[in-house]
């Protein structure tokens, strides 16, 4: 061990320390605070793996030969040809009920309106001197949606992806803390205690089977590089709704989801060696990924906004709030601030019936990003 540090020169042993450092504290978040504990404690764990000296987690080359770590080799196995992200769509797909879409399908518009922190990041970042695709791979981050960052990121093949993911991660575990003061910044007090009566109806089941279907179909016509992405979470959602195949379902959603979850979080962490990821470029990234989340959040609430221009029915703006991916994280915020504003006024239904169709958006402006730019 000290024969190593010793080949090591002093600003490498710096950077390893400040990268124990970090994983250290994304381990805290995720134990203390419970902070997206399934990936956060593996990304964290990961980092200190990765950036211990000649660390054999990782590949190493050395004079009689290379020797594949078996993280770099998990990385080929399943992000670099995009198979971890795809598979755990499935299992997202699964948790995710659409009813409260389905009943408001209206809803989905303001997830496309929350998607507005994509493009303003990506000319931000654009004018910070990032390529075309960096900029692109950093922008994606306001899905606030991990395995559409993961997708994109590694389609562009940018040097980035740590950094992108450890953003993307950690703004959606910090949900809670970044979205209240940014809606309270945009909204009235008495925008915020606008009551939205919710009216339960009953969804057929031929409707909920049709649902994920007929979404892949579109979202192939409009964005085709979107079709992986958003079949693959359709796919999972088409498990939980068929009624003939809840063991899968079930599976997908605790199973496969889990170990996927655990797989993603370690191999992501190759990406995280002290050497890439210990630049002002990373500084940047987490800057233009809150500034990302804060715009999907502002445009959302907008959105609402301009809509009660014109709507005898007002809408209370907080639930725009909820287009962003985050779910079910968002519309708990949202309905939280509203039961403060008002303890008779829940809203929890109409914000997961945005929280969920910023799910199907962000996934679809993922596609588009895909379709604009070239790789």
């Amino acid at each position: 061990m000290f024969g190593h540090l010793m080949a090591m020169g002093t600003v490498s042993i710096i950077k390893m320390i400040a990268m124990w450092v970090i994983g250290g504290t994304l381990i805290f978040l995720a134990i203390k605070k419970e902070m997206e504990p399934s990936l956060l404690l593996p990304m964290g764990f990961g980092a200190i793996l990765v950036n211990l000296p000649f660390s054999g987690a990782v590949t190493q080359i050395f004079e009689s030969g290379t020797e594949i770590g078996p993280i770099d080799a998990l990385f080929d196995a399943g992000i670099a040809n995009e198979l971890f992200p795809l598979l755990l769509f499935i299992g997202i797909g699964a948790m995710i009920d659409f009813g409260p879409l389905l009943q408001n399908p209206k809803l989905l518009l303001f997830g496309a309106a929350a998607q507005f922190g994509i493009f303003f990041t990506l000319t931000m970042a654009t004018m910070l001197g990032f390529n075309i695709t960096d900029a692109a791979s950093v922008a994606i981050i306001g899905a606030a949606d991990g395995p559409t960052s993961i997708f994109v990121a590694n389609y562009y093949g940018t040097k980035y992806l740590g950094a992108i993911i450890v953003a993307a991660y950690s703004y959606m575990a910090l949900v809670p803390i970044i979205q209240p003061p940014v809606i309270r910044l945009v909204t009235t007090k008495k925008e915020r205690m606008i009551r939205m009566p919710y009216a339960s109806k009953s969804t057929s089941k031929t409707v909920r089977i049709l649902f994920p279907i007929v979404v892949t179909v579109i979202a192939g016509l409009v964005a085709p590089r979107s079709v992986a992405l958003v079949g693959f979470l359709m796919f999972g959602n088409l498990l939980r709704e068929c009624g003939v195949l809840n063991s899968l379902s079930e599976a997908a959603q605790n199973g496969l989801a889990n170990l996927i979850t655990l797989l993603l979080g370690l191999t992501v962490s190759t990406k995280m060696q002290a050497d890439q990821f210990l630049t002002w470029e990373t500084g940047m990234i987490l800057a233009l990924g809150l500034v990302a989340f804060i715009f999907d959040t502002i445009g959302g609430v907008l959105f609402a906004k301009f809509i009660n221009l014109f709507a005898k029915h007002k809408i209370n703006p907080m639930i725009g709030a909820c287009g962003i991916s985050a779910f079910p994280m968002s519309s708990r915020v949202v309905h939280k601030m509203g039961l403060k504003e008002d303890p008779q006024n829940f809203l929890l239904m109409h914000a997961a019936g945005v929280n969920v169709g910023g799910q199907i958006a962000s996934v679809i402006a993922g596609g588009l990003i895909l379709n604009l730019i070239a790789r």
